[in-house]
């Protein structure tokens, strides 16, 4: 009896990406599977972050930018013109580079997006906030100082309490680009072993110039090069046995 196939959390089919009139991303198709964590690697400038704002229309707020092709997110074109932006955004958070607590408290910090997005019902707000910061497995640290500016968080608490803000609002993918590069390695091995027990419930999109990152949290693994996905595949087959020999040559450290 044939296996059933699941659908891909999102499908990537024929995308291309421009700034104005430079080809940012070049024909890109890749199928990302739900409930695990998808890795993008490459030189600076190669297109990966650009395809992670794509993947919930960050890039719309910057002028100039246009796409073609089609991303789907469970069957449906995010770039179809009935798409609900901010919806979109609920679906698919995103944690950034650089930990971005808001000058509030830790408390404030995690409720902003369900009071803003009207999913506050009943008083169900602490128990949200709880919730949000045991996710992020914060919450035994600043249980007893939710009423504290979030700023006072060290860097790695801050990046945590930002995933915590970005999981309050109930998203079904985590994009999160280079979200280890300002921690430290022992605050960079807890936010690593966060994301393993996040893609228990989440879908997870990382961006990392941290091969050693990729290759212990990902399932799978995306190889960007000029713009263009050179090779996509089971992160183990990536870092074991590639089939570009480009891809080989940047993981050994002969290109990059």
């Amino acid at each position: 009896m044939a296996t059933k196939m699941t659908q891909p959390k999102i499908q990537v089919q024929d995308f291309n990406f421009f700034y104005d009139e430079f080809h940012a991303l070049i024909d890109l198709n890749l199928a990302i599977q739900q409930n695990e964590i998808t890795a993008l690697i490459g030189p600076s400038g190669c297109g990966k972050s650009t395809f992670l704002r794509a993947i919930n229309r960050m890039n719309d707020t910057i002028s100039g930018t246009r796409a073609e092709g089609v991303i789907k997110l469970d069957g449906e074109d995010i770039y179809a013109p009935d798409v609900d932006v901010v919806e979109l955004r609920q679906r698919v958070g995103m944690v950034f580079q650089r930990p971005n607590p808001f000058p509030q408290s830790i408390y404030d910090n995690v409720a902003f997006g369900p009071r803003v997005l009207g999913m506050v019902h009943n008083g169900n707000l602490p128990q949200m906030v709880e919730e949000s910061l045991t996710d992020a497995g914060l919450w035994d640290e600043v249980k007893d100082r939710l009423k504290d500016s979030a700023l006072g968080l060290n860097p790695g608490q801050q990046q945590r309490l930002c995933i915590a803000r970005t999981v309050a609002v109930k998203p079904e993918v985590i994009l999160m680009d280079e979200p280890c590069s300002a921690l430290d390695p022992v605050a960079t091995l807890r936010v690593e072993e966060l994301m393993r027990k996040l893609a228990e419930t989440y879908t997870i999109v990382i961006v990392t110039h941290n091969m050693q990152q990729a290759a212990r949290v990902s399932d799978r693994t995306g190889f960007f090069w000029l713009g263009k996905l050179v090779e996509f595949d089971e992160t183990g087959t990536i870092f074991t046995s590639p089939r570009e020999a480009l891809t080989e040559a940047y993981i050994t450290g002969r290109r990059g």
